[in-house]
């Protein structure tokens, strides 16, 4: 995750936790509404909200069966109290895997992430938090999704798509054929020719 999309979280996090809080004020339902932008999707249910979550962009171009992927996403959670991420589940892959620390609170032995209250929590593979899909069921590539449920002990459970990313940087494009220079240096040789044969000639004569 860049420093500039990092940092857009950061003040979307800072400057509407009192709009967020007030639109899940008294919320109970177990799924979410899901929305999709440039950078990936986001989710919201209760206090907790996801944005960016997307599947790291593989480096050959997709993604091969048996494969493991790497998740990356911001959960934000604007509540006044310490939410906890218990599970992720969904179709396509075996096993999701937790590791690393949220702010210094360990991620605990049975795979969950301490969310400390008015905080956010960045997961990826350059992140202190991590989350691996292991074991995929099938390829995938860039554009296609896999359904993940994440479950909160407080908020609840909310459904959400995760899109293969597009490439960070832009990838080189190889150089394109110069066909108005082919033809130039095609006219070259056909004039040389003439010339060979027209000196071909005057030695004849």
């Amino acid at each position: 995750m860049n420093r500039a999309l990092r940092a857009a979280i950061v003040g979307v996090a800072l400057f509407s936790p009192v709009a967020l809080s007030a639109c899940s004020a008294g919320q109970v339902t177990q799924t979410a509404t899901q929305e999709r932008d440039k950078v990936g999707a986001m989710a919201q249910v209760g206090d907790i909200t996801l944005r960016q979550v997307n599947l790291a962009y593989p480096r050959s171009g997709s993604y091969d069966a048996g494969d493991d992927v790497e998740l990356t996403m911001a959960i934000v959670n604007t509540g006044e109290e310490a939410d906890t991420l218990v599970s992720v589940e969904g179709e396509g892959f075996g096993d999701a895997e937790i590791s690393g620390t949220a702010t210094g609170t360990a991620a605990s032995a049975s795979d969950e992430i301490e969310l400390p209250p008015d905080a956010t929590v960045f997961v990826g593979p350059d992140e202190d938090v991590t989350i691996t899909l292991t074991d995929l069921d099938e390829s995938v590539t860039v554009g296609q999704h896999l359904p993940l449920v994440l479950t909160f002990e407080n908020a609840g459970e909310v459904t959400v798509l995760a899109t293969v990313a597009t490439p960070a940087d832009e990838l080189e494009r190889e150089e394109g054929f110069d066909f108005h220079h082919s033809e130039e240096e095609g006219e070259g040789a056909e004039g040389a020719e003439d010339i060979a044969r027209e000196r071909e000639s005057a030695v004849g004569d």
